[in-house]
């Protein structure tokens, strides 16, 4: 099959369309990996670094892309702070002789090293790319990058409630009950980049109050002007869920989600402490798993960290790998 194959540098522009409709073809979409959330990472943080869209086609038809970030080495476009995952997109059945025709073009081109940090346990270019690696000259490395846990949703909320431990049964109702007696409860959800734009500066504030990582991460120089471009971008594109879970109208807690192919990617959150005798934060995480049971979405995928309330809500490890590629 790889001798149909031929690899090209192509235009992000001009290969999006296409891009998109290849990932319908590809199972479970992952959001930084489409076009939408390629451009705005580029827009923030490309810098001095040379961009190749690797494109490989049998005839006319696209079987795979491959954004990268080249020159002697090669890495995927995005970062592993920002990006929890990463890959390649190819068409199910092309995966070996893409990434033998894909390496060989590489090596072809000088690229000595990849460094491929972001790709999850079920990524079909795991397998594939340690088998090719050899044939185009390269040695391989295999490590575990990170756990990312998720929970595949049930049809209903008592059908959910029934897979936790009894434990977390018991206490997911008990806070339930107290955050129902607290005052006026209420759980917005924001779509549309207008309703979201103005709300970001609340998210950013819950952000740095209930967590020195996540003020750390929002003071990282362009940070907050790639969330926001970031956040209007995806919503554009109909792929924000955004939550605010408001207390009496003060907005107590928000988690913005990327909302993809029925997964809601929980991208980030915050809460204020003072109403922590409420559990807001991890409320309007239940919340948001009820809503995306009742709204018919089929996984949340909570993404990387092992932060005990993923594992309160259900969430069950998926693994995340790092592959090294040096020439032989």
């Amino acid at each position: 099959m790889t001798e149909h194959l031929t690899t090209h540098d192509e235009p992000l522009d001009r290969v999006s369309a296409e891009w998109s409709g290849l990932l319908q073809q590809c199972g479970e979409q992952v959001p930084f990996v489409t076009p939408a959330w390629q451009q705005v990472w580029l827009r923030h943080f490309q810098g001095e670094k040379n961009l190749r869209i690797l494109t490989l086609r049998d005839g006319e038809r696209l079987v795979a892309v491959a954004p990268l970030l080249c020159n002697e080495s090669a890495e995927f476009v995005g970062h592993h702070s920002i990006c929890d995952y990463m890959d390649a997109i190819i068409t199910p059945g092309f995966e070996r002789a893409v990434l033998t025709a894909l390496l060989g073009r590489l090596a072809s081109d000088g690229v000595t090293h990849l460094d491929l940090r972001g790709l999850r346990e079920d990524s079909p270019l795991l397998p594939a790319l340690l088998e090719a690696a050899a044939s185009a000259g390269y040695t391989a490395t295999k490590e575990e990058e990170a756990l990312s846990p998720n929970v595949e949703l049930p049809a209903t909320w008592d059908d959910y409630l029934g897979t936790l431990s009894k434990k977390d049964r018991h206490e997911m109702r008990r806070k339930m009950r107290r955050l129902d007696s607290a005052g006026d409860i209420q759980m917005r959800i924001i779509t549309t980049a207008e309703e979201a734009a103005p709300l970001l500066d609340t998210l950013f504030h819950l952000m740095r109050i209930s967590n020195h990582h996540k003020e750390e991460f929002l003071d990282r120089p362009g940070m907050q002007e790639f969330f926001r471009d970031m956040t209007v971008t995806m919503a554009d594109a109909g792929m924000l869920r955004l939550y605010a879970l408001y207390l009496d109208d003060v907005p107590v807690a928000m988690v913005h989600n990327l909302d993809v192919g029925g997964t809601l990617y929980m991208y980030n959150s915050g809460y204020d402490p003072a109403y922590s005798h409420y559990a807001v934060g991890l409320m309007s995480k239940a919340l948001l798993v009820r809503d995306a049971i009742e709204s018919g979405r089929t996984r949340v995928d909570f993404m990387r960290g092992d932060e005990s309330y993923k594992y309160d809500l259900g969430g069950k490890d998926r693994h995340v790998y790092r592959v090294l590629l040096e020439k032989a």
